[in-house]
């Protein structure tokens, strides 16, 4: 085959479309960097690098393409700390390059923005000092100053803050709970200790509040509504940031604005009334939407062993499973036997019959063996549907916990969790939780103590198996442990519990035959925990209620009658 060889204006057209072509190869051999067709020096990529790594907080990165002196004169650990504790000062919130220079007299120089949550953005110029590295390619000889742009050699990055008056705490109604420099409260003096404490700043928030800007001097919001919505009452600090003596952003403090929270200042009072004096705490929830009406005490904060309420969620699992019936019927003793050992009812009093007179009577010999057949898996997961193992969502809340199942043990260990023994933990907060889940059909609220809030809610268990059991704790007020709790005109329905502090099962072997009975101990209030969960009106609830007395006796006698005054203050107020 012959090819044709090209005519002269054929080849004319070809070498016009190679001259470009061959003028970029030959930048590329040249050496250097191309970015598009556009040849940028070393030294102005090494700054690039640099910054494209400190944007992203990459301070490994950064440490790399320093000078081997700069590297030998601080280790990668100290010079992340120097650009996070910057960082801290200035409350950097992200860093941007936005023009760099070329290369002149062994620097480059580049025009930063830096976003402060502060101070807003501030731009400032920073200069790169270039030198040779081992290797002959360019790196940064880096110092101190570097870690903010604008500072001079010599100059440390410094801040002085000032904090704006605090803003006002209001009730639901508008109530003034707390407002001004001595936090003066329109509550009566009992119902308004919901307000907390202000004070100087425990160490575990140091980090949070110093990126807040906040002095370190500051009082700040320690427990109650001030913990719970601390940073909107202080507001936004302001103040000076300082390179050196001198100033590179100013801004004035801003006052934070009012929070209305969902507090009401009858039921408030009433449950300091009802815990009156005592250890113990008192929480008292809207079943619908999770609004906190009242917080008295340990509300919250202290976990406790939750005793019989536990039976609210060991009788909701084993409905749910079905590894009990309806109307099943028990025998009636005064305790269960598992793995040898005895688990007594309260006082060692007899009880049984059907599975709705169990729970209202509370009989441990029924429901530990029921938990023990429910297994630790289903009983820790049906814990967990109502919000066990959670946050609970407010500042300073406990979570209420309950062992993993492969962690909880043998029958024995299972039958005393589902009693409310063993290692389970909860708080009045979440129990009052739990009754309002059972109120609104297994429906279970997220708590809030912020009026006005859309919370989540979150099915727990069936409606079906929510409606059984609210007919056990109906039974439990009209003709079980908790009669102490039933006010005239309002269906109340609730669950006791007494939580053994030291006592849970009878540890000593059973007795053989013709061995002589070691007498009972003798009753001592202060060996159990006092608990009453309950929700009302029954079928149409306007709130749920918990009450915890510490080492107070048995959860019908004492606990019982507090909530019925919470209660009532609710639905009759």
């Amino acid at each position: 085959m012959v090819v044709p060889r090209p005519t002269s204006a054929r080849r004319s057209r070809l070498l016009r479309r190679l001259v470009p072509l061959l003028a970029l190869a030959g930048v590329a051999f040249l050496g250097g960097l191309v970015v598009g067709s556009v040849h940028q020096p070393a030294e102005r990529a090494l700054a690039n690098r640099y910054v494209e790594a400190w944007e992203r907080g990459d301070y490994a990165a950064m440490h790399a393409l320093l000078t081997p002196e700069a590297q030998k004169a601080t280790t990668v650990t100290r010079f992340a700390r120097a650009y996070r504790r910057a960082a801290t000062t200035a409350t950097i919130a992200g860093v941007e390059a936005q023009r760099l220079s070329e290369p002149r007299d062994g620097s480059i120089t580049v025009a930063m923005r830096v976003r402060t949550r502060i101070w807003g953005a501030i731009e400032q110029n920073m200069t790169f000092p270039i030198a040779e590295g081992d290797d002959g390619e360019p790196a940064i000889a880096w110092d101190k100053s570097m870690v903010f742009p604008g500072l001079a050699p010599g100059e440390q990055l410094s801040r002085q803050m000032r904090m704006p008056p605090r803003a006002t705490i209001r009730a639901r109604d508008g109530t003034v709970i707390a407002r001004g420099e001595d936090r003066a409260s329109d509550l009566d003096p009992l119902a308004a200790e919901i307000a907390g404490r202000l004070g100087p700043a425990p160490a575990e928030r140091a980090s949070e509040l110093a990126a807040r800007g906040v002095p370190a001097d500051a009082n700040v919001g320690l427990t109650g509504l001030e913990r719970e919505f601390d940073a909107e009452l202080a507001g936004t600090p302001g103040g000076e940031l300082l390179a050196g003596v001198r100033e590179l952003a100013t801004v004035p403090p801003r006052r934070g604005h009012t929070v209305r929270s969902t507090i009401d200042p009858d039921i408030q009072l009433a449950a300091a009334e009802a815990l009156a004096g005592r250890y113990g705490g008192i929480a008292a929830v809207r079943p619908r939407t999770g609004e906190v009406l009242a917080l008295s005490g340990l509300a919250f904060s202290a976990p406790q062993p939750p005793g019989s309420v536990f039976k609210i969620i060991t009788l909701s699992g084993a409905v749910d499973a079905k590894t009990v019936r309806r109307n099943e019927s028990f025998p009636v003793q005064t305790a269960a036997t598992l793995e040898g050992i005895e688990l007594e009812n309260a006082n060692g009093e007899s009880c049984g019959g059907s599975l709705i007179q169990s729970f209202a009577h509370s009989c441990n010999s029924v429901f530990a063996p029921l938990g023990a057949e429910l297994g630790a898996k289903r009983l820790v997961a049906t814990a967990e549907h109502f919000g066990f193992n959670e946050d609970p969502g407010l500042a300073g809340a406990a979570r209420s916990t309950i062992p993993a199942a492969d962690e909880i043990g043998d029958d024995l260990a299972v039958g005393s969790t589902a009693i409310g023994q063993g290692k389970v933990l909860t708080t009045p907060l979440q129990m009052a939780l739990v009754a309002a889940t059972i109120g609104e059909g297994g429906v279970r609220p997220r708590p809030t103590l912020r009026k006005g809030d859309d919370t989540e809610t979150v099915r727990a268990i069936p409606e079906p198996v929510a409606r059984f059991v609210g007919r056990g704790m109906r039974a439990v007020v009209t003709g079980g442990t908790g009669v102490g709790a039933a006010i005239s005109g309002v269906p109340v329905a609730g669950k006791t519990g007494t939580a053994e502090l030291r006592t849970t099962v009878k540890a000593d072997p059973l007795p053989q035959a013709g061995e002589e009975q070691p007498p009972p101990p003798e009753d001592d209030p202060t060996d159990t925990d006092a608990w009453f969960a309950a929700y009302a009106p029954a079928g149409h609830p306007r709130i749920a209620v918990c009450v915890l007395l510490i080492a107070q006796g048995a959860g019908g006698e004492v606990a019982a009658p507090a909530a019925a005054h919470v209660i009532d203050a609710a639905v009759k107020g």
